[in-house]
């Protein structure tokens, strides 16, 4: 008989609650139905509103996962293959519409922020099941504002396109908006971190715990030392002081 498992998490964000699901479940994404009970609400750049909220639901009996305590292994995205003979399909008059949507909400709202910015906007790799995220890069002089202290100001205006593109297309989208490169360059360094308090995790014999951390950046670290041979993660705490605690085997 299949047993079906089901998790309801809260977190400031649906993709933070479902990640946190996720992980706790020690299950990629495709093993799960997800449920969004609430989108929450943060507000005007985080200020006030309440948090969202989903529920999970395992599919059945499934494939042992990961060792316990490991987070789940995200879905390595599946590129789309086009015969190099022939032209690249004409996108969808859906996918114009998102586009254009996104673009219009991002510029609306920079505009009633009285900042300037030239906007780049495509679609992200696809993942397993075809979805593709759309991608606003924002370039411009002195946008240091948009990010913020780790990157609240760019997390709150990323949830706030996601929330106007979403309601108005009635169905939930993934909209990623980034500042010059920045969350690149900042997951290049969560994961040279990692590697660096692994070593000295190894070299002192200790456990060493991080800074509190977002539940993107808690991934990050822990996709980074999922395969490593000599030490195992784990999140301690809780929102929003958790922490990433690497432990020498």
């Amino acid at each position: 008989m299949n047993e079906r498992t089901t998790l309801e998490k809260i977190a400031p964000t649906v993709e933070e609650a479902v990640a946190e699901g996720l992980a706790e479940l020690n299950l990629p994404a495709e093993a799960v139905d997800v449920e969004v009970l609430d989108t929450g609400s943060r507000g005007l750049f985080g200020v006030g509103g309440r948090q969202a909220r989903v529920r999970l639901t395992t599919k059945g009996t499934q494939p042992p996962g990961p060792e316990a305590g490991a987070p789940a292994p995200a879905p390595e995205p599946l590129p789309v293959p086009v015969p190099a003979t022939e032209p690249a399909p004409e996108p969808s008059f859906e996918e114009d519409e998102l586009l254009n949507l996104s673009e219009k909400t991002v510029s609306e709202l920079l505009a009633k922020m009285k900042i300037e910015a030239k906007l780049s906007i495509s679609y992200g790799e696809p993942d397993e099941e075809g979805r593709r995220p759309v991608c606003v890069e924002l370039h411009g002089d002195d946008l240091g504002i948009l990010v913020g202290r780790r990157a609240e100001i760019l997390n709150s205006l990323q949830y706030i396109v996601n929330l106007i593109v979403s309601k108005q297309l009635e169905r939930w989208v993934q909209i990623v908006v980034d500042v010059e490169g920045y969350r690149s360059r900042h997951e290049v360094q969560l994961r040279k971190m990692a590697r660096q308090m692994a070593g000295q995790a190894v070299q002192t014999g200790r456990r060493q715990v991080l800074e509190p951390l977002s539940a993107a950046d808690r991934r990050i670290i822990h996709l980074e030392l999922r395969d490593h041979l000599d030490v195992t993660t784990q999140s301690i705490g809780e929102e929003p002081a958790r922490k990433v605690t690497i432990v020498p085997k």
